[in-house]
């Protein structure tokens, strides 16, 4: 079984993106990691560089200007990505710049992706995901935040990026028939320091707004960002990361966020309650089909069984 890894990234450090900590926490998973790097004002590329890896192949693009709506640049940089991944890889494991996997989910991915290689039905391996925000003591909740996502995709040169890259489809059209699996990703987008991260949302701003009215006012707008403007959060309980521990520990500003407050208009908060309640998220926008589920021990007992 051949696993290839791919992101793509673009003004890594004028945006603070922890993207070597991204890169790192797939690595032992992959066989080979193609990066794409769009073109940067920073050293984005010695940055990769760094991470010293034989395994890393770095590939250069321009990313179009135009492509000014919803993010869709995101979706049409993945997929010139996915162009270069090795024909002979069974599986692509894609990550984005902000995104890290926990070390211990490891050993239940490489065995779904074992478990599945030869079910063709299964076109992906859907993700829980965590949400942390202000700082890594918040996590996101509620509906605002999508709960799942598929960071694996069979190497199928048919499954295209979809939209703001958030998830992929079949042909650009269909949802993925996808396994959902025990393992979580943690992304880590809305961490940053204030002042880092009102310039972060400036800097990609072009990317989602073609309106120069509206993207100008937002532009003038204060370089700080109110944390206080959420919907939902709860304390996060558990461990983060190895590779995020000596960006953890450098942390330079500091939050005490009220997570009593739940400002969902009302149906949103029934919504939320049901979903707590069932663990089904109604009338949410996905861009799968769960079809299988895969329990930690498959192969094992398979084995023992014969």
């Amino acid at each position: 079984m051949k696993i290839s890894g791919v992101t793509i990234i673009r003004n890594a450090i004028v945006n603070d993106y922890p993207v070597v900590e991204s890169i790192s926490s797939i690595l032992p998973m992959v066989d080979e990691m193609i990066v794409a790097i769009g073109d940067s004002s920073d050293d984005t590329e010695g940055l990769i560089k760094s991470i010293g890896d034989p395994r890393i192949k770095i590939i250069h693009s321009t990313w179009d200007p135009a492509i000014r709506t919803g993010g869709q640049i995101l979706a049409v940089e993945t997929n010139k990505a996915l162009e270069h991944v090795s024909k002979d890889s069974d599986w692509i494991f894609y990550i984005q710049g902000d995104e890290v996997i926990h070390e211990k989910y490891h050993p239940v991915i490489r065995e779904a992706a074992r478990h599945f290689q030869k079910d063709q039905e299964v076109e992906g391996l859907l993700f829980h995901y965590e949400h942390f925000y202000g700082t890594y003591d918040y996590v996101g909740t509620g509906r605002k935040w999508y709960d799942h996502e598929t960071r694996i995709i069979r190497n199928n040169r048919s499954i295209l990026s979809y939209r703001d890259a958030q998830g992929f489809r079949k042909n650009g059209i269909r949802k993925i028939k996808v396994a959902s699996i025990p393992a979580s990703v943690y992304h880590y987008g809305w961490v940053k320091n204030p002042v880092n991260m009102k310039i972060k949302q400036k800097t990609v701003a072009r990317f989602w707004n073609n309106d120069d009215n509206s993207l100008n006012e937002f532009l003038a707008t204060e370089d700080f960002y109110d944390y206080n403007d959420f919907n939902s959060i709860r304390r996060f309980e558990g461990s983060h990361p190895q590779v995020m521990n000596d960006r953890i520990e450098k942390k330079n500003w500091d939050l005490d966020l009220d997570i009593r407050k739940d400002k969902y208009p009302f149906k949103y908060k029934f919504l939320n309650w049901i979903e707590k309640l069932t663990g089904i998220r109604l009338f949410a926008f996905t861009n799968h089909k769960v079809i299988r589920w895969f329990k930690p021990g498959t192969i094992e007992k398979a084995a023992l069984s014969k």
